[in-house]
């Protein structure tokens, strides 16, 4: 027992035997005083032992088992909590994969559905485990597998191996003292191989880091530019990285002085100055007078207290910060496949209308093509695009939407371009006698593809047409739509479902007059 707890005992003791006397004289002579009942003389004497001994016992269990009980809270606060995920940043993994799972019901791939509802459950069971993920990056000639062989302490790979040596993510575990969860360090195959295969393994390497809750970037000399945009990129979407230079004994202490200074300083904005560690974790074998082959101990000690540190603080963190980076990529994921469902949809919608409107306007010709006189066609284009964003509209609002854009086109000239662009290209294909006939339908086809194609990407953005509004939205489509490969390609399905059914009825009604001439 502490002596400052036992001096509190003996004071407190003499206090309660001082007030005990006092209390023992006052109620004698009132015991005294009634000494003509004795029954009222016992019940006293009896509620004064009584009082006594719970003072005595109450004060005993504050000194021995409160104070004791508080003393070990203040020295182990997170003794119990200290391998929870932080409760904020849990619940918002946890409505992450929520929103997740309702987006991926939407997702008509069923091989893309399931793989994103794998990679849910994947994280949600990472809620609950109790481990640190560590994972070692770099190129295949940094010292990355001999850096995790002195780690562990023993041989977990092949050392001093030729550049593509690790061909999977090889995980290895381990203990680290005053911290409950354990340590998992991946070992990745090396980044900036050459070939297919030295591509695919860098592909592999770059998921892995992504997962980790903490990154070792292990380089031999200066950062190249190679190595600093994947270390530069990982650290922009939230990777905590310990830059670990190694092979240091091939270096004089100037030397190594001077590189360390030069990635501090590369480094410096998002990796601090304290995380940039020199090791030596495979030192080069000397050989000694007598002949002997002297081989150093790894010198890592500066890179395991920098972990050990940076985990004990920061490991709780570390986790779940990265659980809730997973959610929130894995649910941009999802909305990009959704959106490129959406996009394939609204594509459809838009190339069906575009052949309505150049059919409708080649049936009834006008002098000048006017996208008012396709405004129900694209009306109902403009219901239908939106539909497929979630968003219902009536005929009315379609309308209004569809003559506003109509408008915007006719004001910025696109009209004119696009009847210019367009007889350019027909002139090469179709017969001159038919042209004339044709233009028409054929720009109210483009020109509906240009008002769908913008009207895609407003329902794409919540309905919003965006900083410069409805006026660069199309703009930005009619120069997408005039590229010549596409052009191409329009002008023939043009002459495909315009110019050859125009071509065919003028060629019946020829044969008709003739007929009725002949007749």
């Amino acid at each position: 027992m502490p002596l400052s707890r036992i001096v509190t005992l003996i004071v407190g003791l003499i206090v309660i035997l001082g007030l005990a006397l006092w209390l023992i004289d006052s109620l004698s002579r009132l015991y005294w005083q009634l000494s003509y009942s004795p029954l009222l003389g016992n019940l006293l004497l009896l509620l004064l032992i009584i009082l006594i001994g719970a003072l005595v016992a109450a004060f005993v269990y504050y000194v021995l088992v409160i104070q004791s009980g508080e003393k070990r809270s203040r020295r182990n606060p997170k003794r119990v909590t200290a391998a929870q995920i932080p409760a904020g940043k849990s619940d918002a993994a946890s409505t992450t994969l929520q929103a997740v799972r309702q987006q991926v019901g939407q997702i008509q791939d069923e091989v893309a559905r399931q793989a994103l509802l794998s990679k849910s459950r994947e994280i949600e069971a990472n809620l609950a485990r109790r481990e640190i993920q560590v994972v070692v990056f770099g190129t295949g000639s940094a010292g990355k597998t001999s850096l995790v062989n002195a780690i562990m302490g023993r041989m977990v790979g092949q050392v001093d191996a030729p550049m593509g040596t690790t061909q999977v993510g090889e995980t290895y575990c381990l203990r680290l003292k005053g911290l409950e969860r354990k340590i998992l360090i991946t070992d990745t195959p090396g980044i900036l191989e050459a070939g297919v295969a030295g591509t695919e393994r860098e592909q592999m390497a770059r998921e892995l880091a992504t997962e980790a809750d903490l990154l070792l970037f292990v380089v031999d000399n200066d950062l190249r530019r190679s190595e600093y945009e994947p270390l530069r990129g990982l650290a922009e979407i939230g990777k905590r990285s310990l830059l670990v230079l190694n092979k240091t004994d091939l270096y004089t202490d100037e030397d190594k002085e001077a590189i360390l200074a030069r990635l501090r300083q590369r480094v410096r904005g998002f990796i601090a100055t304290n995380d940039v560690v020199a090791i030596a974790a495979n030192p080069q074998s000397a050989q000694l007078e007598t002949g002997e082959i002297f081989q150093p101990e790894p010198d890592i000690i500066p890179l395991l207290r920098r972990t050990a540190t940076v985990l004990r603080a920061e490991g709780e963190d570390l986790v779940a910060d990265n659980i809730l980076l997973q959610s929130l990529r894995l649910g941009d994921e999802a909305r990009k496949l959704i959106d490129g469902q959406r996009r394939r949809q609204a594509d459809k919608i838009v190339e069906r209308f575009q052949w309505i409107g150049a059919g409708v306007v080649s049936v009834t010709p006008i002098p000048v093509v006017d996208l008012l006189a396709t405004a129900a066609v694209n009306a109902q284009m403009v219901v239908e695009i939106g539909r497929v964003y979630g968003c219902e509209l009536n005929m009315e609002r379609g309308r209004e939407l569809a003559l506003s854009l109509a408008k915007t086109i006719a004001s910025l000239g696109i009209v004119k371009g696009a009847i210019q662009l367009l007889s350019t290209a027909l002139q090469l294909n179709v017969a001159t006698f038919i042209i004339g006939r044709a233009i028409q339908g054929v720009t109210a086809a483009y020109l509906t593809r240009i008002a769908g194609k913008s009207f895609i990407e407003y329902f794409r953005h919540d309905q919003d047409w965006g900083d410069g509004g409805m006026t660069e939205v199309v703009q930005r489509q009619f120069q997408i739509n005039r590229r010549d490969e596409f052009i191409k390609a329009f002008i023939q399905e043009a002459i495909a479902r315009v110019v050859k059914p125009l071509t065919d009825k003028s060629e019946a009604i020829e044969e008709e007059e003739s007929r009725e001439e002949s007749q």
